[in-house]
């Protein structure tokens, strides 16, 4: 990501008929442009971003005479689905959460525009011949992960039953197939309660979680990609296969699996639905629903079939009625020690460090970092006589000539602030 540079301010003296010595009239280049990362409910995936790996946003135009500032660059905004994480480039820091429709992040600020010599008339310099340069963009490179922004989350082993299921109680369409990770990506329905005798206002939307096997927290099987998905969901509904030959077993591994991953995901409330009761008879069925509740004592326990829907009708009531029921429950809020902010004006603009002091055989290299100075070095042409007495003056003004003064300078020290350096005068 790389934000617009600054436009370059402008050299301009006033040239008219009859109006001798007009002045400087050179005007300020305009800023470069931002990039805003912007969240927006109608965009489901980050597809139309994966073939493009740089984006700019536009520079900014020049100053022109006759003071006319350059136009500010347009900022350039991308926009990303609900739920999407940045990251910097390691991963190492989160920089924003977009869980919500609207919300916006800005990646890159745009340079500043440089000043037009009319900005550096006095009393006593009343002819400058030098303007600023454009500063360069921020330039940033970001990871973005997608986490589904889901009510429900269907989760089990693999071929527990959690596609059908999915694609007959909403207007999801996965692929089913009788094999292993037939789902290799999470599938969202919207599942209308309208439909099934209820309210269409409490309608919700549910996602089937693919790729859980035992290992899944540490990478193995598909796991590690979607684990992060159920974060979102306020609700699990665990579907056990019921025709398997140890339904307890793989109900203990799924619940492992989220607890090493994540132990808030453990806690999430859970309904239990044993699947496939369609091959199955009463004394084996009423067997695997006993054996559920001694592990499972608070959870509530459903027995369907996602292929004759045997006993769906009561599952998504219960999954509406748990719903509202936390939609409705209000997070504790945390309390927040309240700070005396200490406001510091422009202490920020004048801080410098002596970074390092390089000895040569006839001279000294003083390196120095700071913020403003590094700023002010870019956006100034050393090689234009007034640019360099600039820097000079406020190299004077900000204490740095006084503490390299301090550390030993002496005339034909070289002083090296970012990629420029200026000589040491007296």
């Amino acid at each position: 990501m790389i934000a617009g540079q600054g436009g370059d301010g402008c050299v301009s003296f006033r040239r008219e008929k009859f109006v001798p010595r007009g002045g400087p009239d050179g005007g300020d280049g305009g800023n470069g442009g931002n990039i805003f990362i912007r969240a927006d409910a109608n965009i489901n995936t980050l597809g139309h971003l994966a073939n493009k790996k740089v984006y700019r946003a536009n520079k900014g135009g020049h100053g022109l005479g006759k003071k006319m500032a350059g136009k500010t660059g347009d900022d350039l905004t991308l926009i990303v689905p609900k739920g999407t994480i940045i990251f910097n480039s390691d991963k190492s820091t989160m920089l924003a959460d977009l869980n919500n429709e609207g919300d916006s992040y800005i990646v890159a600020k745009g340079g500043k525009g440089g000043l037009g010599n009319t900005r550096f008339t006095s009393s006593t310099h009343q002819a400058p011949r030098f303007a600023e340069k454009g500063e360069p963009g921020e330039s940033n490179e970001i990871l973005m992960e997608l986490k589904l922004v889901a009510d429900v989350g269907f989760i089990g082993l693999p071929s527990a039953g959690k596609s059908t299921l999915i694609s007959v109680i909403s207007n999801a369409r996965p692929k089913i197939a009788a094999y292993h990770f037939t789902t290799l990506i999470p599938n969202l329905g919207v599942v209308n309660m309208g439909q099934f005798g209820g309210s269409k206002n409490d309608s919700f939307v549910a996602a089937d979680i693919p790729g859980l096997i035992k290992g899944a927290s540490k990478g193995k099987g598909l796991g590690h990609q979607f684990l992060k998905h159920i974060s979102r969901t306020k609700l699990l509904v665990h579907i056990i296969d019921g025709y398997s030959e140890s339904p307890v077993k793989n109900y203990r591994t799924i619940n492992k699996e989220l607890k090493e991953f994540d132990p808030n995901l453990a806690k999430l409330e859970q309904i239990i639905v044993i699947n496939k009761i369609d091959l199955l008879d009463g004394k084996t069925l009423k067997k695997r629903v006993a054996s559920m509740k001694k592990i499972a004592k608070k959870a509530k326990i459903f027995s369907i079939s996602g292929i004759t829907r045997e006993g769906l009708k009561p599952l998504l009531f219960e999954i509406s009625k748990q719903l509202i029921k936390l939609k409705k429950a209000k997070p504790k809020a945390k309390k927040e020690k309240k700070e005396i902010p200490i406001l510091k004006p422009h202490l920020d603009q004048v801080k410098f460090e002596i970074d390092k002091i390089i000895n040569k055989k006839d001279h000294k290299i003083f390196r120095i970092s700071g913020k403003r100075i590094e700023q002010l070095l870019i956006m100034t042409d050393t090689s234009n006589l007034e640019g360099l007495e600039r820097i000079y003056h406020f190299m004077e003004k900000m204490g740095i000539k006084k503490a390299i003064e301090q550390k030993g300078a002496k005339f034909g020290d070289i002083i090296k602030i970012g990629e420029k350096h200026v000589a040491y005068r007296k």
